[in-house]
């Protein structure tokens, strides 16, 4: 239950109230009851009346709904668990296929499992591959070609990207949690939305990145970025 008071005068005020009902899965719903009032004193006597004021009533709705959005929504817990690794022969090999459906928003028509794998020097078969929220946790990509690539909503924690090209990729959404990144180019990448904590990234590569102006302030907290890379990120 969340109530905002408005003030309209010394002795006059006014109330709205919002009952978010809980979600329901496997599709969130979210569906409330809104009620506005407004009790204004004269004196000795109290009246009840309906608040028809446009203007301020679009502020007090405005202000709910904010409350109501940032209170409901869904958030992926940092300790989630990942479904087990995948027993597929050929796992591996699905990241030369990549996502047939899988964009920017993360979507997919299989999940592509590539924990554990192996990439080393692959020049060819990443480039501009679509790896939306691909599991790659542990996986080897160091020296490969991965221009282009889309990897939205990806999962790469701990995995290594050493002297890996990025250009032109986009990998908004990434959790890089304490993932290798030394030497990696980030031409030309939008970055936006993803998360470096405590991943190495000695003589990265920012030119021209595309990073919102939140995540870039939490990317320059990571120390292992060269006065070079700081400098084209423009960290101060």
């Amino acid at each position: 239950m969340a109530t905002l008071s408005i003030p309209l005068s010394p002795n006059s005020f006014c109330l709205r109230s919002l009952t978010p009902k809980r979600q329901v899965f496997p599709i969130p719903q979210f569906h409330s009851s809104i009620t506005i009032t407004c009790s204004a004193r004269d004196g000795s006597e109290s009246k009840r009346s309906l608040f028809h004021l446009k203007d301020i009533k679009n502020v007090a709705c405005g202000i709910l709904a904010v409350w109501a959005l940032t209170a409901t929504s869904p958030v992926i817990a940092a300790n989630q668990r990942l479904p087990p690794l995948s027993t597929e022969p050929n796992r591996c090999e699905k990241a030369f296929v990549g996502n047939t459906i899988g964009q920017a928003n993360g979507v997919y028509d299989k999940p592509i499992d590539l924990r554990f794998c192996d990439y080393t020097n692959d020049k060819s078969n990443l480039k501009g591959k679509s790896l939306a929220a691909a599991l790659m946790s542990d996986a080897k990509f160091d020296g490969a070609d991965m221009t282009e690539v889309v990897m939205s909503k990806a999962y790469a924690a701990g995995a290594s990207f050493k002297g890996v090209d990025f250009s032109n990729a986009v990998l908004d959404r990434v959790n890089f949690e304490k993932a290798n990144l030394k030497g990696a180019v980030f031409r030309n990448t939008v970055l936006s939305g993803s998360t470096f904590n405590q991943a190495q990234l000695e003589d990265a590569v920012f030119e021209d990145t595309i990073i919102g102006y939140i995540d870039l302030q939490k990317l320059c907290t990571n120390t292992s970025i060269g006065a070079d890379g700081r400098a084209e990120l423009g960290c101060r």
